[in-house]
């Protein structure tokens, strides 16, 4: 992909106010109060909207927390509509992009009569008279007669004409609320800052659908499912398709029940019957819909026995089933899925027309500890700490020293060494580092070759490369054959695989542990996209401003994002893959970032490869992101004074005042025993690119 593709994406997004003041790109997230005003009283614009949206999407975690930087909100158990009003003009969309317009016809008119220029997101829901949510209502809702109709309003993507998707979300509610006046059928629905915990219990006891929990510095990414937005379910709800249903030999109704099932990879899987829900008057209804989708061919992968025995029923009824085209979708609540994909208990609870069927996958819920952004706010031990009670493996004394390693004898060397001077530090203290993080520091070199920088007599005595190792190390140890193109030559490299083969490389003076980014099983596909932060004559500072604005960048994409020190003089921002992707694509990916995060920040950063381009600004390399390139892995140490680590943090951590040499080889153990290993999530599911792109098309 070209860079020159996306220069649009830099395009300036200027907010020009009352008073002709101009609040550009570089300052938006930082509108003061009176901007917001100006912004909100702003008269009629010529410019509407350049596209059309897709709703930004949450995703589904096991329970609630408590955590600082998060709002609650009730989940309202209804119709995902976006509202796009044009100075009296008024379009309700679903989150499939199809019109509601005329079906909630009353809330298009309270919209139309506001003559607002917005794009606004939120819910549509019937209420009982107790004002709880009936989504069974809400699919049968025909007129005024049928239930109250009111829409929730919660977001705000466009105001006067303008894209504020950007904007943290307590400032997209407070021009929400400087714009939109309630009346009966349009609310603003309220964010709390409270206990998450407490918040799912009242909804409980009010018998709500759930709670949604929001970053309160979040952007609106659309069409993204982030974990920006997390919901979290009273009860256990999913939308599934009607891919049949069956009826008894001896029952008087249209049917018995429902046959429904999933998409996964492009088959629909049958996930099991639902016969309770819907009475005699829903199910006529229900049947019409039926009628023209009937088929003679079962739609589901395998063809589920519909007389099968269960553990309650013995002795089953003699169904006939009748198949449909997998068109139709409707949602239902259900106790547990059993071990074999089938719902417990299920119950129907109405009819869904805002979503394709292709779309429609069994929802499986995120462990709330395997997102960092909960689990840093919450403090949450999210990973497992270094082994208790691991201490030093080599004495304070002897010079050489013999120990057997899963099996293997290593035999250490000149251990009272010094590696740095500045500091003292011995070769014995970097064997002994290396053992105590040795469970922590392995899952990001096993299985990788290695580039050797080696310091035979510390950082200020001669280092040198070495990545061929043939026939130079013991048989136990395993090496990877690489032939290289440019020198026409083969090197076998070292491969880690325990931790016997992180020692054996420390003991050769190799200070830091330089991996490649990809695997043995799968050179050619990295498991992540690093952007390097290199400050050349620039700031500490600087670094991390640009840090947090890639961050930002990121976030807005949907893409999670860790960072950790260099260990040197900058910062690695790391990007999962999970190896799905080339190191071409890699590279073009991280281009792409860099080329973003460059123009937001022009004035102190560059893209140039070459040195006298960068006319001394910070270079912003994603050029790490090819074949045999490394930088030094997470807690490796550095061959730098003072003995500096390149330490994961949390991205609060990444603000000013944090310095290269606050972790150490001597104060790392420690922490990492406290807060765990915060950066595996790198090592997890990578992300979408596909959707990556397309959202940056729509950004």
């Amino acid at each position: 992909m070209s860079p020159a593709k996306y220069n649009r994406y830099a395009n300036t997004t200027d907010i020009t106010v009352k008073d002709k003041s101009v609040i550009s790109k570089k300052t938006i997230e930082q509108m003061s109060n009176s901007d917001i005003n100006a912004l909100i009283s702003m008269g009629k614009e010529k410019r509407f909207f350049d596209h059309i949206p897709a709703p930004m999407l949450a995703t589904l975690v096991d329970k609630p927390f408590d955590a600082e930087g998060w709002l609650y909100e009730i989940k309202w158990d209804g119709y995902r509509t976006l509202a796009f009003m044009n100075n009296g003009n008024v379009e309700l969309k679903s989150r499939n992009n199809k019109s509601f317009s005329e079906k909630f016809y009353p809330v298009h008119d309270a919209l139309r009569e506001k003559k607002l220029n917005a794009v606004i997101d939120g819910e549509i829901v019937v209420v009982d008279d107790n004002g709880h949510a009936n989504f069974g209502a809400l699919q049968n809702w025909r007129s005024e007669a049928d239930g109250t109709l009111l829409y929730y309003v919660f977001d705000i993507l466009w105001c006067n004409g303008y894209d504020v998707t950007r904007l943290p979300l307590t400032k997209r509610q407070q021009i929400l609320r400087g714009i939109l006046k309630e009346d009966d059928i349009i609310k603003v629905s309220q964010a709390f800052k409270t206990s998450g915990i407490e918040f799912l219990k009242a909804a409980r006891s009010m018998g709500l659908e759930g709670i949604m929990a929001k970053r309160e510095d979040s952007t609106y990414q659309t069409g993204i499912r982030t974990k920006d937005w997390l919901k979290i379910k009273a009860n256990k709800r999913q939308e599934v398709i009607i891919g049949g249903f069956t009826r008894n030999a001896d029952t008087n109704k249209p049917f018995s029940s429902l046959l429904v099932g999933v998409f996964n990879k492009g088959k629909l899987v049958y996930t099991g019957k639902i016969g309770t829900g819907f009475n005699i008057q829903m199910q006529k209804e229900m049947m019409q819909q039926f009628r023209p989708l009937i088929t003679g061919k079962p739609p589901f992968a395998e063809e589920p026995d519909v007389n099968k025995p269960g553990r309650f029923r013995p002795d089953p009824p003699k169904a006939t089933a009748t198949w449909l085209k997998p068109r139709l979708i409707c949602e239902v609540s259900y106790a547990e899925i059993t071990t074999d994909g089938v719902m417990r208990h299920p119950s129907f609870e109405g009819m869904r027309g805002d979503k394709a069927p292709k779309a429609v996958r069994l929802e499986k819920e995120t462990h709330v500890e395997d997102i960092p952004e909960v689990a840093n706010a919450a403090n949450i031990n999210i990973v497992a700490p270094v082994k208790s009670g691991r201490k030093t493996l080599l004495n304070p004394s002897e010079e050489t020293q013999v120990k057997k390693i899963n099996g293997h004898e290593l035999k250490f060397t000149n251990l009272s060494k010094v590696f740095w001077p500045d500091i003292k530090g011995t070769k014995r203290d970097l064997l002994n580092y290396y053992y105590q993080v040795g469970p922590v520091i392995l899952p990001y070199l096993k299985d990788r070759p290695m580039s050797l920088n080696r310091y035979p007599n510390g950082i200020n005595g001669k280092s040198f490369y070495q990545k061929d190792f043939t026939g130079k190390i013991p048989d136990w140890i395993n090496t990877y054959l690489y032939h290289s193109e440019a020198d026409d030559r083969d090197r076998n490299y070292i491969v880690c695989k325990k931790e016997e083969d992180l020692l054996y490389m420390a003991n050769l003076g190799s200070i830091e542990m330089n991996p490649w980014s990809s695997k043995e099983q799968t050179p050619d596909n990295p498991d992540w996209c690093v952007i390097d932060l290199d400050p050349g004559k620039n700031s500490f500072e600087q670094v991390i401003e640009c840090a947090r604005v890639t961050r930002k960048v990121l976030d807005t994409l949907g893409v999670p994002s860790y960072c950790k020190t260099s260990g040197s003089t900058g910062l690695h921002i790391y990007i999962p893959l999970g190896r799905k992707y080339t190191y071409e694509a890699s590279k073009e990916f991280g281009r792409i970032i860099a080329t973003i995060v460059n123009r937001e920040l022009p004035g102190f950063t560059s893209i140039e490869r070459l040195t006298t381009k960068r006319k001394g600004k910070m270079y912003i390399d994603f050029l790490q992101n090819r074949p045999q390139a490394t930088l030094a892995a997470p807690y490796s140490v550095r061959p730098k004074p003072g003995a500096t680590v390149s330490m994961p943090l949390h991205w609060d951590e990444v603000k000013k005042g944090l310095k290269m040499s606050d972790f150490t080889l001597y104060n790392a153990v420690k922490r990492i025993s406290k807060i765990g290993d915060i950066f595996i999530p790198v090592l997890k599911k990578g992300i979408d690119l596909k959707k990556v792109m397309k959202a940056l098309d729509r950004w």
